[in-house]
């Protein structure tokens, strides 16, 4: 029996790899992914700082210090709202047991106003024995930032920079953050009693969150237009 010989058999080549095998991109790539990574990034950096800015609402007693600055609030006429007068009156106790020697009120009018915020701080201070010679006055600033570069501008000359900074506690992480922009010295201590409870709050420690979580990207300089 005669064996007949066969031709070789070429083998064809291994056919292409699948394109999602050839063209798989690494992760990060992905526009979805990166889109879900940066939301998550986002949610994580506001509710650190939205926790942060709880955590400094708490009253803490500061150290002596060269001048108390009273952020200005609304007035009626030349009486304070109850907002400014708690600020007035937890300034005037810090004053009173010798944590600084002078006060510095705050705040501009509003149109149509007669009296500057300043101006009834400072005499709802005098009506209390406050001397005359222990309180500045800032009368231009339209908010925190324009205030306080302001009292620091006109501080500077007479060598004081160490201050406490009396405001509403929601308010406190951004007060300390713009006093050191603008070259104070600056801790806080909030007046207790000056800002509302409850959602009222809650509310204004979000609006914070996010003035203090952009502006320490941007600069607090350019948040002025989220000025409560």
């Amino acid at each position: 029996m005669s064996l007949t010989a066969q031709p070789p058999v070429e083998r064809s080549p291994d056919p292409d790899p699948a394109p999602t095998e050839q063209r798989r991109r690494p992760w990060w790539r992905r526009p979805t992914r990166i889109a879900a990574v940066a939301v998550a990034l986002v949610l994580i950096y506001f509710g650190v700082t939205f926790a942060q800015v709880w955590s400094a609402s708490s009253s803490a007693t500061p150290h002596r210090a060269q001048a108390i600055v009273v952020l200005g609030a609304a007035q009626y006429d030349g009486r304070p709202s109850p907002a400014l007068e708690a600020r007035l009156q937890h300034a005037l106790d810090l004053y009173r047991h010798h944590m600084a020697s002078r006060i510095v009120v705050t705040g501009g009018r509003q149109v149509g106003d007669r009296f500057t915020e300043a101006t009834a701080g400072y005499n709802w201070l005098r009506k209390r024995g406050v001397p005359d010679a222990a309180i500045l006055k800032e009368v231009h600033g339209r908010n925190t930032y324009e205030s306080l570069a302001a009292v620091e501008r006109f501080l500077r000359p007479i060598g004081v920079s160490e201050v406490i900074l009396v405001s509403e506690p929601s308010h406190s992480l951004r007060l300390r953050g713009v006093g050191h922009e603008v070259g104070l010295d600056a801790q806080v201590s909030p007046a207790p009693s000056s800002e509302p409870t409850g959602v009222h709050r809650l509310r204004s420690m979000w609006r914070e969150t996010v003035a203090v979580g952009v502006g320490r990207v941007v600069g607090y300089r350019r948040m002025t237009n989220l000025e409560p």
